[in-house]
């Protein structure tokens, strides 16, 4: 049960630092603001990931825990309750988010949770979170691995530094999801565009973190 209510505290950090930045910054306006909001989730991630990882491994991203347990990683009954844990954690954060805003509405400059949508169709909006979901699961599956040298000594800053890259290219396109979980708490209290695009960003990250379960058990190396 710590690994799951780790994996819960992880996420509604995420969700309430990350969307909080989103929303402080006005996210997506100028320059300034989505690199001061990709920041925001990479370091949350490098964050909690020297806070939980040894608990849970700080996956924090239903996407993450599909990858892991296609790759064997994990059972599919951790990975049932991780990314149930993972949704609630984000319902709190944005929860939390949505009533700091609320206690003075004028000090938000962006949405009230910083909920993703997409800028163009849904289908662009789909694509973009696959092909960067996929991106950043297999940083994660690379990073960790155990048959990859050293590399998962440092796995949560580089974990954290590529999710901060994705971020900047995609929050123009869908204001970069690539967890689902992240997406389902601050749409449920965004409504609107949010929850009606809601699918994308559940079906994209999906399909992307099983695409780069498919690379990474092609490239893995041979144990040692």
């Amino acid at each position: 049960m710590k690994k799951y209510l780790a994996e819960m505290v992880g996420t509604m950090v995420l969700t309430l630092l990350g969307c909080g930045a989103a929303v402080s910054l006005n996210c997506g306006v100028d320059a300034a603001s989505v690199v001061g909001t990709a920041v925001a989730f990479g370091l949350a991630v490098v964050a909690m990931a020297y806070t939980i990882g040894g608990i849970s491994g700080c996956h924090i991203n239903p996407a993450i825990s599909l990858g892991c347990y296609l790759t064997g990683r994990m059972n599919a009954k951790d990975c049932g309750m991780y990314i149930l844990f993972q949704v609630i954690g984000a319902f709190i954060g944005a929860a939390i988010l949505a009533a700091i805003v609320a206690t003075s509405p004028g000090l938000a400059e962006g949405t009230q949770t910083g909920a993703n949508a997409c800028a163009a169709t849904q289908m662009n909006g789909l694509i973009v979170e696959i092909v960067l979901t996929c991106i950043f699961v297999l940083v994660v599956l690379g990073a960790t691995a155990k048959t990859n040298g050293a590399t998962n000594n440092f796995a949560g800053l580089a974990i954290g530094l590529s999710l901060i890259l994705i971020h900047l290219v995609g929050i123009h396109y869908t204001g970069t999801s690539v967890n689902p979980a992240r997406s389902i708490g601050p749409a449920f209290f965004e409504g609107g565009k949010a929850l009606t695009d809601l699918w994308v960003f559940i079906v994209g990250p999906f399909v992307g973190a099983a695409c780069a379960a498919v690379i990474w058990k092609a490239i893995e190396p041979a144990e040692k």
